[in-house]
């Protein structure tokens, strides 16, 4: 594959990154906590998304446990790492959530509406006319998203 030129940060300066205090120091009160994580190896993370849609509780986020900001930065053994735990945490959600389908999405740089400048890959359980892009996202409540982890983190357990 040829090399591509770099792409420019888009990150704004002072940028604190949330996706990278995922494997550190959690904030309280803000933010994904140590259990939100339902699968980790030594490449990627996934977690339950602090911020959820009305209809689709309990979606997952996939991150590269290195700081990358976009798919124009990231490495093929990343992104077969993302998918696999992307593909994973699908099979955990139709198993446990009883959902009727799975939708992944990605957003890269300002045009393609990324706001969090870390790659991330979201995973959202799906079900008949639940209007996913029709609503907006709010903050969940932590002890609510441990219900959700707990379920896809015992799934995937018992299944790897």
């Amino acid at each position: 594959m040829r090399k591509m030129a770099a792409s420019f940060s888009h990150r704004p300066e002072g940028y604190e990154c949330p996706f990278c205090r995922v494997s550190g120091i959690e904030r309280p009160n803000q933010g994904t906590k140590q259990r939100d994580i339902i699968y980790q190896n030594e490449k990627v993370t996934a977690f339950i998304a602090s911020k959820w849609w009305p209809n689709n509780k309990g979606h997952v986020l996939v991150v590269p446990n290195q700081h990358f900001e976009n798919i124009f930065e990231l490495p093929a053994d990343y992104a077969v790492e993302i998918h696999r735990a992307a593909q994973l945490t699908a099979f955990a959600m139709k198993s446990t959530y009883g959902c009727d389908g799975i939708s992944t999405r990605q957003h890269n740089e300002p045009a393609g509406n990324q706001d969090v400048w870390h790659y991330h890959l979201h995973v959202y359980p799906r079900y008949v006319n639940d209007q996913l892009y029709l609503t907006k996202g709010s903050q969940s409540d932590p002890d609510e998203r441990s219900f959700y982890a707990d379920k896809l983190r015992s799934w995937i357990k018992e299944n790897i």
